[in-house]
């Protein structure tokens, strides 16, 4: 017991503040869609099959001016999305007028942040960085448990410590911690799930990961060059006539060596915001490649797509998002205070007393 208590103040003091920082960040990312004060965004959705199929003919046409990716109008955020590379985009109505442009994500807030948030400014090597937080921040959850139940008679919920004492910031620390153990539990676990899926294994079964590779792998298609003069009206025909009940969320151009368009579309059962029924169609031609219904994936891929939502709070309406808010300011309040216990509080080893001499009896 008194290894894993060390383990735990130690790995506490040494990476507490990033899991705080992801934490509070995550937290806010939560409700990003409320931060957007522009004319539209409280629009109701459109899907009608003419409006986005004009919209996206209208955005697309010209090769000079044509965005890396299109992201439609959803139910609770009325505006279109573009992407363009280098980190710029724009938001549009849902008639394809420009609202508001940028040409860096530094100078979005819910871009940045959302970067920090997923890949620490780092690309892949931050997002694995922070898979491995995720799974540090587990370990966590289960020692500091294990630690708690030692104290359990003296437990007593304090959202803050009662004094700026380290002896009191441990105390909250653990009590509070033993309260938000589920809510971090359940977002530790989807944000590692997420980066690392062979750990899909351990919930789903062992042959979770395959399953779930094969059925998300994308169609193979030759490598094509993407014409300048496509009839992108009639890709977004061909989906709605696929699928009439389900939303068009997404349009985007190939990307590395793919030759493919992907569009992506989002069936009423779906959980993920853009839906995983998708269509592909040839970069060169605009013809349709290949489809896959979301519907009929093995049920091993429907629940991992179940993780994403989750761990965002985009499912379950105001109440989730506030139940993942809280999630996220917890640890938050967790990791700060544990930083600053171990470094700043710690206790100061005792002077030795040395007994005065005693002189000789002559």
């Amino acid at each position: 017991m008194k290894l894993l208590d060390l383990l735990h103040r130690w790995t506490g003091g040494l990476i507490g503040l990033l899991l705080a920082l992801m934490g509070l960040s995550g937290a806010i990312l939560v409700h990003r869609n409320a931060w957007i004060m522009l004319p539209h965004v409280g629009d109701a959705q459109i899907q009608s099959t003419a409006t986005i199929a004009a919209v996206t003919e209208r955005l697309m046409t010209d090769p000079a001016a044509r965005p890396q990716s299109l992201t439609f109008a959803s139910t609770n955020f009325g505006l279109d999305r573009l992407a363009t590379p280098g980190g710029g985009g724009a938001y549009t109505d849902q008639a394809g007028n420009i609202l508001l442009r940028w040409s860096s994500q530094w100078e979005r807030p819910e871009l940045w942040l959302f970067d920090f948030h997923h890949h620490l400014f780092a690309g892949d090597t931050g997002e694995t960085v922070i898979g491995v937080a995720a799974l540090i921040g587990l370990f966590f959850v289960i020692s500091g448990a294990i630690l708690w139940w030692r104290t359990r008679k003296t437990f007593a919920f304090r959202l803050w410590p009662a004094r700026m004492t380290r002896p009191a910031i441990v105390r909250q620390h653990r009590d509070l911690g033993i309260v938000m153990a589920p809510l971090l539990a359940l977002s530790l676990l989807t944000g590692a799930m997420l980066v690392f899926r062979p750990l899909t294994a351990v919930v789903f079964g062992p042959s979770a990961p395959a399953t779930i590779d094969k059925a998300m792998k994308a169609p193979k298609a030759p490598p094509a060059k993407l014409a300048d003069r496509l009839d992108w009206s009639a890709m977004i025909v061909t989906a709605r006539t696929l699928y009439p009940d389900a939303e068009i969320r997404s349009l985007a151009l190939p990307r590395g060596a793919s030759g493919t368009i992907t569009l992506r579309m989002r069936k009423p059962e779906e959980w993920l915001p853009n839906g995983r029924t998708t269509l592909w169609f040839a970069a060169d031609t605009g013809t349709l490649i290949a489809h896959r219904d979301d519907s009929k994936l093995p049920q091993v891929v429907k629940a991992y797509n179940t993780l994403y939502p989750l761990h965002a709070a985009k499912v379950g309406g105001l109440g989730y998002r506030l139940v993942m808010t809280l999630s996220g300011l917890g640890l938050a309040m967790l990791g700060s205070f544990a930083v600053w216990s171990f470094w700043f509080r710690r206790p100061k080893p005792a002077r030795r007393r040395v007994a005065p001499a005693i002189a000789p009896i002559s």
